[in-house]
């Protein structure tokens, strides 16, 4: 019981550490650097995708067993796509300012690499649990991932978290970074300081 404890939290921890999908596996690059002009934008991308991932992965464990080898990449898009449908519904319903926002982001999260991996390299291969355990990881570390760019993006290009202004008028804001350059630019060096972090940490071991 506590064995199927401890792999259970690795795996989860596996998507928010050492598999990052966008620290890490550099993975889902577009929407990374297309909705993170804001916190509140990452976020919303990054829950909507980490639904779509846990729901794709549980149906997809179910139905390893039952999909022909041949059409597992199609019978998976499928899946997922219906899953993105009804995010995508329930945003607009209920969320229309940050569906707006997103606006064709959402309907692209049926091609987004990471669920498309996570389905044939984790899902169609292990239990449902764990399946379900793999994409709630993957989702929270992506999420985790595109909220610290958002963060930032927001805070140096607008001076404010989350709407919410904190650095005051006399902040001169830093256009640069709610422009593409600037997402570029600011994915790249977070990128390079949490991979020098975690090479430390290994270092260090």
């Amino acid at each position: 019981m506590s064995e199927k404890k401890m792999n259970l939290g690795r795996v989860f921890m596996n998507g928010i550490l050492s598999e990052n999908p966008t620290f890490r596996l550099v993975l889902g690059c577009c929407p990374t650097l297309a909705v993170t002009t804001s916190a509140i934008n990452g976020v919303g991308m990054g829950l909507a995708a980490t639904f779509v991932l846990v729901c794709s992965n549980i149906v997809i464990s179910l139905l390893r067993n039952f999909i022909p080898g041949k059409v597992r990449i199609p019978a998976f898009i499928t899946v997922i796509a219906t899953f993105v449908t009804i995010i995508e519904m329930l945003l607009h319903a209920f969320v229309p300012s940050l569906f707006e926002s997103l606006g064709i982001f959402i309907p692209l999260i049926v091609v987004n690499c990471i669920i498309l991996a996570r389905a044939e390299a984790f899902a169609s291969k292990n239990g449902v649990v764990s399946s379900a355990v793999d994409g709630l990881g993957m989702g929270i570390g992506f999420t985790l991932a595109l909220a610290l760019i958002g963060c930032v993006r927001e805070l140096l290009g607008n001076g404010s978290l989350f709407g919410t202004a904190v650095l005051g008028t006399a902040y001169e804001p830093m256009l640069i970074a709610v422009l593409p350059a600037g997402g570029f630019i600011i994915f790249g060096l977070l990128l390079g300081i949490i991979n020098a972090i975690g090479n430390h940490r290994k270092e260090a071991k």
